[in-house]
């Protein structure tokens, strides 16, 4: 009787230990993890100089005077540099009319090139891959891009494949929390999201002005990542996600507008890209580090802006909006690095004025801005190799990544470094060139004639321009 009784009291205290050890198992197997990044490097026959832009921009008979001008001061205001890549079709003349060829033959390339990098690179086999996450915003073909990708590596038939289209610059996140869901319900499982965009179908060929910025600030790149959240390969991870945060603004009517595609008065179809972009990326941003920033900073930091709030609630609401700014959140106690989208200047300038974010916090950024133009979904992980190149990640490092796309939509997250991080990756060839002294790209020394009767007259004679 006594065993009996001691049974009974010993059998649910052993059915707790096991249950709890359970919970702890399927939390450690919920983890997503990097183990590795691979961008893609353009050839060098894609390069965008100077007076190959020159050359693009002079094709467009559908331009005036005002159009040119105002090229002309978007270059050279954009903190883009002469080092960006371009389609092919867009470099031989061919945008007016693309094919799905064209398509095809760009994102193949940047899609194959950092697969092969990637599964190079760690040894994994393409067999090995449970989860596959491709995003191009503008390109949704039937097969999807996931089925063209399993086709090309003979991927296995039970692989978990998802092609996610129109998601915007902030696709590269989202593909990333959909990864990080599956791991909450597939154990031991191997994950690999690419990340670009389909440029070359898409140039604008117009004269809308709003509609040609996406002509100056896209460029071509991309990048493929792979994922785990097996227990046994956490000694190979780099990095380690440790919060999501998605916010989604599309119910506001100014924001869903911003940055949008469409078709002009003349039928030309474009990206348009509106004033309010800069607007309603502040208004996304704040929306999404109100929910973010408690499960990030600590708590010290967080009863101290508290404090600042209270002590000025009796102010008017101006007064209190100033002084909540003036003391606002130090997102520096609890971030060691910024990866922000590199998505043009005012963006960078946005958002490092918002979070009081100082000039080597935002150098990632701009620099990323400067070689590679904005490439999309893509940018955030050039921005992530130059910290890297920069040996700047240390193990322990907390890194905040902002991504801004259209919808519109800001997707954060942020990362634990597990290792020292020392890779030169797709920046080896030219870090050691940055920062340079001056990001202003060169085009109105070259081209200061391009205005009035001079611009009249060569408008329509692109030899007139020297390519040598």
């Amino acid at each position: 009787m006594e065993v009996l009784v001691s049974l009974c009291l010993i059998l649910p205290l052993i059915y707790s230990f096991f249950t709890l050890f359970k919970m702890i198992l399927q939390r450690r197997g919920q983890n997503c993890y990097m183990l590795a990044y691979e961008c893609f490097m353009p050839p060098a026959d894609t390069k965008l100089d100077t007076d190959l832009a020159a050359r693009i921009v002079m094709r467009n008979k559908n331009l005036g005077l005002e159009e040119y001008r105002f090229l002309l001061k978007t270059m050279v205001s954009s903190g883009i540099g002469e080092s960006t890549y371009c389609p092919r079709n867009v470099i031989e003349g061919r945008a007016a009319c693309p094919t799905l060829k064209d398509s095809y033959a760009e994102i193949d390339e940047i899609m194959f090139d950092t697969l092969d990098g990637l599964f190079r690179k760690t040894g994994f086999s393409p067999s090995d891959i449970d989860i596959l996450v491709v995003n191009v915003s503008l390109f949704s073909p039937a097969p999807s891009l996931t089925a063209r990708i399993i086709n090309r590596y003979k991927m296995r038939e039970d692989i978990k494949a998802f092609n996610l289209a129109g998601m915007g610059c902030s696709a590269s996140v989202v593909a990333m929390d959909v990864v990080q869901r599956l791991f909450k319900s597939h154990q031991n499982s191997v994950a690999v999201v690419v990340s670009t965009e389909d440029l070359g179908a898409h140039w604008y060929c117009g004269k809308n002005k709003m509609m040609l910025l996406s002509n100056c600030l896209f460029r071509s790149g991309g990048c493929s990542m792979l994922f785990t959240n097996k227990p046994s390969l956490k000694h190979l991870a780099i990095l380690k996600l440790k919060h999501m945060e998605r916010t989604q603004f599309g119910a506001n009517d100014e924001a869903y507008g911003c940055c949008m595609q469409v078709e002009d008065e003349e039928g030309y179809r474009g990206f348009q890209l509106t004033k309010n972009l800069v607007k309603s990326a502040a208004k996304a941003l704040t929306l999404n580090l109100e929910s973010l920033a408690p499960k990030i900073l600590p708590l010290w930091e967080l009863i101290r802006f508290l404090s600042v709030a209270l002590r000025h609630s009796r102010k008017t609401k101006k007064d209190i909006i100033q002084a909540v700014a003036g003391g606002g959140l130090n997102f520096k106690s609890g971030i060691d690095h910024f990866c922000v989208h590199p998505g043009g200047r005012a963006v960078i300038d946005g958002v490092g004025k918002g979070l009081g974010l100082t000039e080597y916090d935002l150098e990632p950024a701009r620099m990323a801005l400067h070689r590679w133009g904005n490439t999309s979904a893509g940018g955030l992980w050039y921005v992530l190799g130059y910290m890297e190149a920069k040996k700047r990640l240390k193990k322990g490092d907390k890194i905040l990544m902002i991504s801004l796309g259209a919808g519109f939509k800001c997707n954060n997250c942020v990362w634990e470094v597990m290792k020292d991080m020392e890779d030169p990756n797709v920046w080896k060839d030219c870090i050691d060139n940055y920062p340079p002294t001056s990001v202003m790209n060169p085009f109105t020394a070259k081209y200061d004639w391009l205005h009035d009767e001079y611009l009249n007259f060569v408008r329509f004679d692109t030899s007139k321009i020297s390519v040598d």
